[in-house]
């Protein structure tokens, strides 16, 4: 048997060559890299990746590629994933509840940054972790809009409470900084102002001088409509430097799904179509969809037949169903497809890399996901790549 390569030119030629029968995310490391120079360049601080977006080893080994250098980590586990690609890259670990065992465990590694939420998780980290060099960002909480779902019912301290975390984090000699988080796919570069604003007004509340300011994740992916990345790190230097004045702390951000989520294409099968026209996948809300149910479905669909060939037919929206005996298998929404869809023809999802890998479950037996390197996710102009 001859040896097949270990990098695609196309998503098309190794469907063409390999014909697979299971559902495969396709990556493009070359999309990956772009889009952390992106950031790099566009972001006014430093820019971290939140590795529970993806944490597949050639994601981390690219993104150190790229010329990142801090992470940001939510458990020992993603700790191990990311020293085991590099050494040395700086870890900040920003999931504010952690158990003794895991805040000696971080200790160890060397973590650098902690964010804290509570007093007692505050006096759990104070007891454990020794203060000298190392950051203690107290997490703020508020209500704001333009996000798909907000972190603030688990996470998040509100600004009276966050004041007297920043005066105790001062107090026992930890770095202090300030961190949130304005819900996942944000688009609206206000959510960031609002929240610098307040947190200047905190910090003054406080009498405590900011060290850094991590404006968090939430940037959004293209879900269907492509974000305007380049208005919100405006925004946030624009806000920055109005509420802090000639003392700005340093910037840091921690994107994850706007990171990774353009790196990767979901090709899926279709494996029946209903009488009704309904349309059963090889994949669902328990593999790589998971997602689906909470932020609605990627609206970045490409079907080919399955001969490769494209389809002319008129689109009419159909209920998709994922490959499992669970009747809530189903994106949330009916999604337009072709009339003349038909059982082996490819259903193909872009924009698929943050939480696809991270979330698939083996639930009936499905979630196998086969990873698959190419140079060009988009090209499909032909059937031989």
């Amino acid at each position: 048997m001859s040896k097949q390569p270990s990098i695609w030119t196309t998503v098309l030629s190794h469907l063409k060559l390999e014909a697979p029968k299971g559902p495969v995310l396709y990556f493009a490391p070359a999309v990956l890299q772009a889009t952390a120079r992106r950031f790099v360049q566009g972001f006014d601080g430093v820019v971290t990746y939140a590795v529970k977006a993806n944490d597949l080893p050639v994601v981390l080994e690219n993104l150190v590629a790229a010329g990142l250098s801090a992470f940001d980590v939510a458990s020992p586990a993603e700790m191990r994933a990311l020293r085991a690609v590099s050494p040395d890259v700086v870890m900040h670990y920003n999931n504010p509840v952690r158990s003794p065992e895991e805040i000696d465990f971080a200790v160890e590694m060397g973590v650098a940054s902690y964010s804290v939420d509570s007093l007692r998780e505050f006096e759990k980290l104070r007891r454990r972790v020794p203060p000298e060099g190392i950051e203690m960002s107290v997490r703020l909480c508020l209500p704001v809009e333009g996000a798909a779902y907000h972190f603030g019912e688990k996470f998040g301290a509100d600004p009276e409470l966050a004041a007297e975390l920043l005066k105790q984090v001062a107090a026992a000699g930890f770095v202090p900084s300030m961190t949130f988080h304005p819900g996942t796919q944000c688009a609206d570069p206000a959510a960031w102002v609002h929240y610098i604003e307040v947190c200047a007004d905190i910090a003054e509340a406080a009498g405590v001088t900011l060290s850094r300011l991590n404006v968090g994740g939430g940037f959004a992916a293209n879900r269907g409509v492509a974000p305007d990345l380049e208005r919100i790190f405006d925004a946030i230097h624009d806000a920055v430097e109005k509420s802090f004045g000639a003392t700005p702390p340093q910037l840091v951000c921690e994107p994850g799904r706007a990171m990774v989520a353009d790196a990767f294409t979901l090709a899926t099968r279709v494996k029946a179509v209903r009488d009704n026209g309904d349309v059963f996948l090889n994949d669902g809300i328990y593999g790589a969809l998971a997602e689906a149910p909470q932020i609605g479905t990627v609206n970045r669909m490409r079907c080919l037949r399955a001969d490769g060939t494209g389809f002319e037919d008129a689109l009419t929206p159909r209920v998709i169903y994922g490959p499992t005996c669970d009747s809530i298998d189903r994106l949330p929404d009916p999604m337009p497809l072709p009339e003349g869809l038909a059982e082996g023809d490819i259903v193909l999802f872009d924009g698929m890399g943050a939480y696809s890998f991270a979330m698939a479950t083996r639930f009936n037996g499905y979630g196998v996901l086969d990873l698959v390197t190419v140079q060009d996710l988009q090209n499909l102009s032909s059937w031989g790549g």
